[in-house]
């Protein structure tokens, strides 16, 4: 069987892809497995420097299989305690494993996200959204609520409001909407999605590939720390950035208004 999630490279961006159109990229276990997995793997590549998240054929993620919850399947099988046990070591390791993710990544939300799947283009740094992008917190339309982090990640994604908004309501949005509530950051033709998130991509690798990873982490931290601890962070990490050859390389080619040439490890 094909990979559920694709994995292509080309420089230092890696388009990571879910390869499940028939089920409209519905996040089964092998589908959060191979992005767990991915996210593994670029993480211990020194030379990727952005990630770029999209879903085959007319939807990015539908999230849930309705078919496998309306028939208990396996993983929403069993007591309350075995149902607790399966989301913290099932879709659960995905929020992780995008939150530990070093380098920056991009959604390029190509159609439909809804439930999981909204929450999932949350988990990325940056959204960009075809026209045919439809977003949905659609738990509560199943008597469900967000159990793979989504209470936490949208509300720091759109504010408390809207937040409360789409995960009371189970409202769907469009991409406009979803500009205008500052969900996406640009909302582009279908047939220019992918060449605007590789343009984006394009211009954060540019950047030396240490620092990015630190802004990163920086920012991701500024989310639950006090402000004083990231000013204690921060002054930790610049110190560190002052002293890598990247730092030096980026000096040295702006001086000398040339491009700069940055070591992947």
């Amino acid at each position: 069987m094909p990979d559920a999630v694709r994995y292509e490279q080309e420089g230092h961006v890696v388009t990571l892809t879910m390869d499940r159109p028939e089920m409209r990229n519905a996040l089964v276990e092998e589908v959060v497995e191979g992005l767990v997995a991915n996210c593994d793997r670029i993480n211990a590549d020194q030379g990727v420097r952005v990630v770029i998240l999209t879903g085959a054929g007319s939807a990015f993620s539908a999230g849930g299989n309705l078919k496998d919850i309306d028939k208990s399947a396996s993983e929403f099988g069993g007591t309350p305690a075995e149902l607790r046990n399966k989301y913290l070591k099932g879709i659960q390791r995905m929020p992780l494993a995008f939150y530990g993710l070093e380098v920056p990544a991009i959604a390029a939300v190509n159609g439909p996200a809804i439930g999981a799947g909204c929450d999932l283009t949350t988990m990325c740094d940056i959204r960009i959204a075809s026209t045919k992008a439809l977003f949905s917190e659609a738990f509560v339309k199943l008597g469900l609520i967000p159990g793979d982090g989504g209470a936490w990640l949208l509300p720091r994604a759109v504010g408390l409001s809207r937040a409360s908004e789409m995960a009371f309501t189970g409202d769907r949005y469009d991409a406009q909407a979803a500009l205008e509530f500052g969900l996406v950051s640009r909302v582009v033709e279908p047939e220019e999605l992918l060449g605007a998130a590789n343009e984006l991509a394009g211009r954060i690798a540019v950047n030396p590939p240490h620092a990015l990873r630190m802004a990163k982490r920086l920012i991701r931290e500024g989310q639950r720390v006090e402000f004083e601890t990231l000013l204690e962070m921060s002054a930790g990490m610049q110190a560190l950035a002052h002293h890598a050859a990247d730092h030096k390389e980026a000096i040295s080619a702006m001086l000398e208004k040339r491009p700069p040439k940055f070591a992947d490890d």
